[in-house]
């Protein structure tokens, strides 16, 4: 038996989660196979992803939706507050899905960015660029409305 020795193909790293919002919705947090980091935006430290690609890799995605992160809550502190927030949370959705993660070139891992889209569908990118400029592989619009009726 052969210890300490490793190939490239099972090196892990450490990376950043990114949580892309592009409803109108809020997402409180994310988990990407186990690991969570806040839904709000920014990077969280931390997932360990290979450092090569390979072909199946796939992320688990779980998720909490807020869908109406604007409504009128009273003042903070108050007991009227306390028992909004009762009300408010027993509206939030939860979902999973597993999505493959789309090849990078060689060792060229940027962490992993999870792009949640309208009617509950998400993208994931390890790309290096971003999200603006022209070369990131995940086009679409931000702030975009749920429509009517989602297609299965």
């Amino acid at each position: 038996m052969l210890h300490g020795c490793s190939s490239a193909d099972n090196e892990m790293a450490g990376g950043n989660i990114q949580a892309v919002n592009h409803t109108l919705n809020a997402i409180n947090w994310l988990s990407v196979n186990g690991y969570r980091a806040d839904g709000g935006g920014g990077h969280s430290c931390c997932i360990v992803m290979p450092t090569k690609w390979r072909p199946g890799l796939m992320a688990h995605i779980e998720w909490e939706v807020d869908p109406d992160p604007f409504a009128d809550a009273p003042p903070l502190g108050t007991d009227e507050f306390r028992t909004f927030m009762v009300k408010h949370k027993a509206n939030y959705q939860r979902h999973s899905t597993m999505v493959e993660i789309p090849e990078w070139p060689g060792t060229e891992r940027c962490g992993l960015s999870v792009h949640f889209l309208v009617c509950n569908q998400v993208k994931v990118t390890s790309s290096c660029w971003s999200y603006y400029s022209p070369n990131y592989p995940i086009k679409e619009p931000l702030e975009k409305k749920e429509p009517a009726v989602c297609p299965k």
